[in-house]
């Protein structure tokens, strides 16, 4: 098998999932009391359906806030040999290096303006404004790009054109570990073409007669 890098969590996830897993747990809660409440009432003993109704919400919605909470440790970036791993809780994509044009680095708040931003991307987007993101400018989609534009998080993507936008922690250590894999697969000649070659203009050089 294959050994990759390190996997770097993507810091948009953790934080979309942060702001919901806490308050779906909560709801699963305030439910289960609203139920431990209709089970004392006398209606719930000659009713029983509604108590267990409201339980069987806040086991489901309790349930919910934790996978929520455990899909965070899901969405991460790793880099391997000779493609870009890039894993989501809704998609997995790998991005050959063959792919990759450059990659650069940019402010989010370059990349998505908070004042063109509405609704709750906004409040995503806006304690992140001086962070710096990886930018891999590509020369095609890996995959269909409505279909991952469907899947993966907005904040993938700064315009129509065949990129990713990737924000994690340590931006520098991923960007180094980026490039110098590309270094190592983008060098696909074989070695062993490499010493024919080389053996190939040594012949032809003129010998002198012993």
């Amino acid at each position: 098998m294959t050994r990759g890098g390190r996997r770097h969590r993507l810091v948009i996830y953790r934080e979309i999932l942060n702001r919901w897993w806490p308050e779906t747990t909560g709801m699963g809660a305030l439910l289960a009391m609203l139920a431990w409440g209709t089970y004392r009432n006398p209606i719930g003993q000659t009713e029983p359906w509604r108590w267990q109704l409201l339980a069987a919400f806040a086991a489901m919605t309790f349930i919910a806030g934790l996978t929520l909470a455990a899909m965070r440790s899901l969405a991460f970036v790793q880099v391997f040999p000779q493609y870009l791993k890039l894993a989501t809780p809704f998609m997995r994509v790998n991005i050959s290096y063959k792919r990759v044009r450059r990659s650069t680095t940019a402010e989010m708040r370059a990349l998505f303006p908070p004042e063109r931003t509405r609704g709750w991307k906004r409040s995503v987007v806006s304690p992140l404004g001086g962070r710096t993101a990886v930018v891999l400018e590509l020369n095609g989609w890996p995959a269909d790009p409505k279909m991952m534009r469907l899947f993966l998080s907005h904040f993938f993507f700064k315009d129509k054109t065949p990129h990713f936008v990737i924000l994690v922690d340590d931006w520098m250590k991923f960007s180094t570990e980026l490039e110098s894999m590309r270094s190592v697969g983008g060098n696909t000649e074989p070695r062993g073409q490499k010493r024919d070659v080389s053996q190939s203009i040594l012949s032809r050089l003129p010998r002198k007669d012993s």
